[in-house]
């Protein structure tokens, strides 16, 4: 059977969402139906998860959040974190969490392949019984 995946992506930083969506394609089963949708930033994920959580079998959520010299990193990011847990559990389907938190650009560069590791986390829970 196909299985759905929504991948919700926030390209606030180019090049790492860029890096996270290719690594995470190359992972997707090919007989999945796949479809994207962008948002500016992660905040944004969540949200967009919820309103199509009844036409998807499983979600992708990608994207960067770079610590800055203000609380705002923590925030955004426990909220994002959060929420995609929450949504998971109680709507009872997998969500991968590719959303990587990083102190700096460097950090985030070298972890913009962790796409693939989301792939393999909804995989293993859609394959249970």
């Amino acid at each position: 059977m196909k299985k759905k995946i929504l991948i919700v992506i926030a390209d606030y930083y180019e090049e790492i969402a860029k890096g996270l969506l290719n690594s995470s394609l190359k992972s997707i089963p090919k007989k999945s139906l796949i479809k994207i949708i962008r948002v500016p930033g992660v905040f944004e994920i969540p949200v967009t998860i919820s309103k199509n959580i009844k036409r998807y079998d499983a979600f992708l959520a990608l994207g960067c959040v770079i610590k800055g010299e203000t609380p705002h990193f923590d925030f955004i990011s426990s909220a994002t974190t959060n929420a995609i847990m929450d949504l998971s559990v109680n709507y009872k389907k997998p969500i991968g969490n590719g959303v990587i938190t990083c102190l700096n650009q460097r950090q985030a560069k070298a972890r913009k392949e962790k796409g693939k590791e989301a792939v393999k986390a909804i995989f293993s829970i859609l394959s249970q019984k």
